[in-house]
């Protein structure tokens, strides 16, 4: 039995497999009007596709919980009706193929506002579609970022409330997990780590306060979302910075936290909290963090970071260094990766009936 192939419970959830989609950005949501933040039917087209290729788990891409937490204009959102509605095709779709759909709920903090990668991703202004980030301090992102808004506490309170509201939003809407998004410098992220956060009051200096935000997220989501679903989080394991960031120490010590807050995995991704650092980016570069966390903590993990090839993905399962692969371009590129995975192993993946005669 190929060990990629094996089903993984957490909860009541059993997810069929251990190939799992990473939430990416899609950029196509509606910037205005009634279908603001909306999935349409590239996402759907996008989503159906991994789920028909045998994708165990697909996890959406970044939600925004308010309209000012969108990373772009064009992010999808889910703090209304009409969004909560539009995931519910999705949702069913990737049921109906065993494909267990979760989504990433997130706030993009002081990197919010900026324009599509494909043109060029610099921050825009109210004229198109922008407006004004918040973050824990008045410290940009770059240079080429504005300086953000600083939460005020009442201003905090307010995000945690959001994100359990686009909790329930996520279980109205069909989905089996939920994801708290506290990496790549977004702003759960930004309040982790002293690069970021400058306060001197409850939520920032000491690694306490600066954690503080994370696990009042993590207790509200966990308040109204269901004791029989998962919940994962995901996490920056390092900014890369040699002193004054987070580190691979700070992410060991906070997974046995999320852990007796009711959080049940942990999906481990690096960097992005600080601009114009080097990162040595290679096939599997970021599995060594999840392998410590899983060694030095009970919390399971999925591993994240250039995790293309077969072989490479069923080693890193097989060895114990991670209970699950996300794989992020790959997926992109072969939507198909689980099923061709799975013919290699000797496994099964699932085949839609339409798809049988290419078996």
């Amino acid at each position: 039995m190929s060990a990629l192939f094996e089903p993984y419970t957490l909860r009541d959830v059993t997810i069929p497999n251990r190939v799992w989609m990473p939430p990416m950005c899609q950029y196509s949501a509606a910037p205005e009007g009634p279908d603001v933040g909306a999935p349409n039917d590239w996402h759907f087209a996008h989503y159906a596709a991994r789920a028909t290729g045998g994708t165990g788990l697909i996890v959406v891409e970044a939600t925004a919980v308010s309209a000012e937490g969108r990373i772009s204009p064009y992010d999808l959102g889910i703090w209304n009706d009409t969004q909560t509605e539009a995931f519910r095709r999705i949702t069913g779709f990737l049921k109906g193929q065993g494909t267990v759909p979760a989504v990433q709920l997130a706030h993009a903090g002081r990197k919010a506002s900026t324009d599509r990668p494909w043109k060029g991703g610099a921050p825009v202004g109210p004229e198109v579609h922008g407006w004004q980030p918040l973050g824990p301090s008045p410290l940009p992102f770059d240079a080429n970022h504005p300086v953000p808004t600083e939460l005020t506490v009442e201003g905090i309170r307010e995000v945690v409330e959001q994100f359990a509201d686009a909790a329930r939003r996520a279980l109205a809407a069909g989905f089996e997990i939920v994801e708290i998004h506290g990496a790549h410098g977004y702003l759960i992220g930004e309040f982790l780590s002293p690069h970021s956060n400058r306060r001197t009051d409850a939520y920032g200096g000491s690694y306490e306060n600066r954690t503080r935000l994370a696990l009042e997220v993590v207790d509200a989501v966990r308040a109204v979302w269901p004791d029989d679903k998962p919940l994962f989080f995901r996490i920056s394991a390092t900014d890369w910075l040699e002193e004054n960031g987070w580190t691979a120490d700070d992410t060991v010590r906070f997974a046995a936290e999320l852990t007796a807050h009711g959080v049940d995995l942990l999906d481990v991704s690096s960097g992005g909290n600080a601009s114009g650092v080097r990162i040595p980016v290679g096939p599997g570069y970021q599995v060594p963090f999840a392998a410590r966390v899983k060694s030095e903590t009970s919390m399971p993990v999925a591993a994240v970071g250039l995790i293309t090839e077969v072989e490479q993905a069923e080693k890193i399962v097989a060895n114990g260094e991670a209970d699950a692969v996300l794989l992020g371009r790959e997926l992109l590129r072969n939507p198909s990766w689980a099923r061709h995975a799975a013919r290699e192993l000797g496994a099964e993946a699932h085949v839609p009936d339409q798809y049988h005669r290419s078996v």
